[in-house]
């Protein structure tokens, strides 16, 4: 039910336009990007407070949105925790540019402000504000250098580096 509440909260308090200066990708396909994302590092927030595995898995919608599919691991409930929600464009779908709810008519930005367009393996996301940043993988880990050079550049885009938490993938609880 917390987290319910807190997706609420951060949905109502949100807005769907980008931060200032924080830019969305454009010549964005969408169907490189459906299927499943790791959560390689985040700001943490109570709605992902504790979680440990974090997926996030994007699928076509017959509307025409992105049907959105998180899921993380809570260690201290040994548990899985879901949040199902959808997506959609917010001016053209060839900008990394959607807004996303995960309930009913309330809606947050989802930024994509960096992508690796040549092969679709990593993205950078923002919320409606910088108190909201993922950066995300295809894979469970990402190299080292890849993860500095991409960390480098959102703290020079202004994302609190001190909030950040390194999610673990470990792949022990199925």
């Amino acid at each position: 039910m917390k987290y319910i509440v807190w997706m609420l909260a951060f949905l109502l308090a949100g807005c769907t336009s980008a931060p200032k200066n924080i830019d969305p990708v454009t010549q964005f396909q969408l169907e490189r990007y459906l299927g499943t994302w790791y959560e390689i590092v985040r700001q943490d927030h109570a709605f992902e407070e504790g979680l440990s595995e974090v997926t996030a898995t994007y699928t076509q919608r017959e509307d025409g949105g992105v049907g959105v599919l998180n899921r993380g691991y809570s260690v201290e409930e040994k548990d899985w925790r879901e949040a199902k929600g959808r997506a959609y464009f917010v001016d053209s779908s060839d900008v990394g540019h959607l807004k996303v709810s995960f309930f009913g008519p309330f809606y947050g930005a989802y930024v994509i402000f960096e992508l690796d367009k040549k092969d679709y393996q990593y993205a950078m996301i923002s919320g409606p504000s910088r108190e909201f940043f993922w950066l995300m993988s295809r894979t469970p880990t990402m190299p080292v250098d890849i993860q500095k050079r991409l960390l480098a550049k959102a703290e020079a885009l202004g994302f609190q580096m001190d909030k950040l938490v390194y999610v673990k993938h470990t792949g022990q609880y199925k």
